[in-house]
């Protein structure tokens, strides 16, 4: 236990001496949240598939309960709870284009160095230009259910749900819920519920009233979270618990061309369509998913239809709701309709990450609409709202509400479908007679294996050094 502790003290130095200047100390936080019984308890796990690069590298660290798979390397770090899911890294021969296309000389590997990952995702590929092998995590603290996608980190602290995407962060602080895709950034402190898109062609941005924001995802003084949407997340913590207590369980029954995870829950009736995806973590209870639909890790899908190619990104909670065809809900998105309260969500909506919809009344929101921010009524629509349509007219700058948006509309909404549609290809949405495979094809034969830490000794809560390759 005492190099348990020596390596969580050493973690929190290094991060400490890179975030000085904001005189921030990540002590209390790690502290307040290692549950070092559970460390020393659960069982790490990592999946070999004949579809993924098989590499990994675990040196001086204590990973409990986490999931990962791909090419990873850690170490003297502590990935508690997390998963580090290396399915969609870059391979030998891709290219990376700037200005001239730039061919990888070896496959991209996750590697995370003298870091602390609690509860936390990492996913997607480093879009780091400057080291296109390597999705690098260092010096770095990240807390509960915090987002880490394809973004690299020198230096960091990730507040409760927080969110970082397709970016690359340097002694920077990023607050809790807040999302934030703005290219590479410099040591800055980004402010509790701000969700900012920035590039070339346009930027967007919101921030959370203080007062909505306390009440759903808060802080104490020591970054521990509190709140409702912290208090939905921790009353079913207990059900994932109850999967590491056994080796083997029945497999849900699914078509053969869907994959529902053995690591994820699944409660009352669930109908799930064809060429679904459920990740290991996703939850779902008395959920209907349609055709080419899927639910990512930590996600929620509760008393809830989706229709057709619906994606619910890494942290999206949807509770009585209806989701038409094609609508994509963002990450950590809290869609809290009630049974006399329902939400229902148009055919192809994009719900932008970190949304909050908890309406005490039926909620329609129309088809093809851009949806933002906090909805509790009727009458928020039209400040969270906007038509696609609407947008893509919009040359200069647009203020909706508490939007902000400058830029091109139209190059924003082609951006997003396109990624949209990316996202269902790699899951196998779109998978049809033998082709356009996905993760809901190649997931379907994952082979899990254990590592489990020292119990005893001068090494207690240490899991051995070890090397796995093909």
């Amino acid at each position: 236990m005492d190099q348990l502790k020596e390596l969580n003290d050493r973690i929190i130095r290094r991060v400490n001496v890179n975030l000085e200047e904001f005189d921030f100390d990540t002590e209390s936080f790690v502290n307040n949240s290692l549950e070092y019984d559970k460390m020393l308890k659960f069982y790490a796990f990592y999946g070999i598939t004949s579809k993924h690069s098989i590499y990994f590298h675990f040196r001086n660290s204590n990973i409990a309960g986490s999931y990962f798979l791909g090419q990873c390397y850690v170490g003297r770090s502590a990935i508690y709870k997390s998963d580090i899911r290396g399915d969609e890294l870059k391979r030998k021969g891709d290219n990376i284009r700037y200005i001239k296309n730039v061919p990888l000389v070896e496959d991209e590997r996750i590697t995370i160095r003298d870091s602390l990952l609690y509860k936390t995702l990492v996913h997607s590929n480093s879009h780091n230009l400057e080291s296109p092998e390597e999705f690098s995590i260092q010096n770095t603290i990240s807390a509960h259910y915090v987002n880490i996608h394809g973004s690299d980190l020198q230096g960091c602290f990730l507040g409760p749900f927080a969110t970082v995407d397709l970016m690359n962060l340097h002694s920077c602080i990023v607050g809790e819920f807040s999302y934030v895709q703005a290219g590479e950034l410099f040591h800055r402190k980004i402010d509790p519920g701000t969700v900012w898109i920035r590039n070339v062609n346009f930027e967007f941005k919101y921030k959370f009233k203080n007062d909505i924001l306390d009440n759903y995802v808060g802080v104490n003084s020591s970054h521990q979270p509190r709140g409702l949407i912290y208090d939905f997340v921790k009353e079913r913590e207990q059900d994932y618990e109850k999967l590491f207590d056994v080796m083997n369980l029945d497999p849900i029954k699914a078509p053969a061309n869907s994959a529902v995870s053995r690591y994820a829950v699944v409660n009352g009736k669930a109908q799930i369509g064809e060429n679904v995806l459920v990740a290991q973590r996703a939850f779902l209870e008395n959920a209907a998913m349609g055709d080419g639909s899927n639910a990512q890790e930590n996600s929620y899908i509760i008393d809830s239809n989706l229709a057709g190619n619906c994606i619910t990104a890494h942290g999206g909670k949807i509770i009585h709701s209806n989701i038409g065809l094609g609508t994509f809900v963002g990450f950590n998105s809290f869609l809290n309709g009630k049974s006399h309260a329902q939400i229902e969500v148009g055919e192809g909506c994009i719900v932008m990450p970190h949304t909050i919809i908890d309406p005490d009344a039926l909620i329609k929101i129309p088809d093809e609409h851009l949806v933002w921010g906090f909805i509790k009524s009727e009458e928020d629509i039209k400040t969270n709202t906007i038509a696609l349509d609407d947008l893509a007219e919009v040359r200069d700058s647009l203020s909706v509400g508490k939007m902000v948006f400058s830029g091109k509309g139209s190059v924003f909404i082609e951006t997003f479908k396109k990624r949209i549609n990316q996202i269902l290809l790699a899951n196998g949405a779109l998978f049809h007679n033998g082709e356009k495979r996905g993760h809901a094809q190649d997931d379907q034969n994952i082979s899990y294996n254990i590592i489990q830490p020292y119990s005893t000794g001068e090494l207690k809560g240490l899991y051995p050094s070890i090397r796995i390759k093909p």
